[in-house]
């Protein structure tokens, strides 16, 4: 189902263990990764504190940019589960300061539910 989510823009998830190591020189002490998802080249990562949108630019993709959003800049977000003929699940986040939210589509086999949950647990806390 990769290709597929890859086609259609839904990300897919990852292994966060490997991504620990790999983000670790952005990661406060004691921040740990919780959920990640992979879309082509760029990556959601949500940690215990925040998430961080990585976005790989250029034809080597050795420039990345790195957008932080810490849980407690988060207004409001939204989910919408995968219908009948609804291939995809989509979250959007609104952040404060931010008129436009952001937006992600997760493939039908994502467990969007479990996700909202996750940052529900982080944004109701701060």
């Amino acid at each position: 189902m990769g290709l597929m989510n890859t086609i259609f823009g839904n990300v897919s998830e990852m292994n966060t263990e490997e991504l620990q190591q790999e983000f670790a020189p952005l990661l406060c002490d004691g921040e740990r990764i919780e959920r990640a998802y992979k879309l082509i080249r760029d990556k959601w990562i949500f940690t215990d504190k925040r998430l961080i949108i990585q976005d790989v630019q250029g034809v080597t993709g050795k420039k990345r940019d790195y957008h932080s959003i810490p849980y407690r800049s988060v207004e409001h977000f939204s989910i919408e589960t995968a219908g009948t003929f609804d291939t995809d699940a989509e979250m959007k986040i609104w952040v404060r300061g931010c008129a436009v939210p952001v937006e992600q589509n997760f493939g039908r086999n994502s467990n969007i539910k479990e996700i909202q949950k996750m940052l529900a647990r982080y944004v109701l806390s701060c």
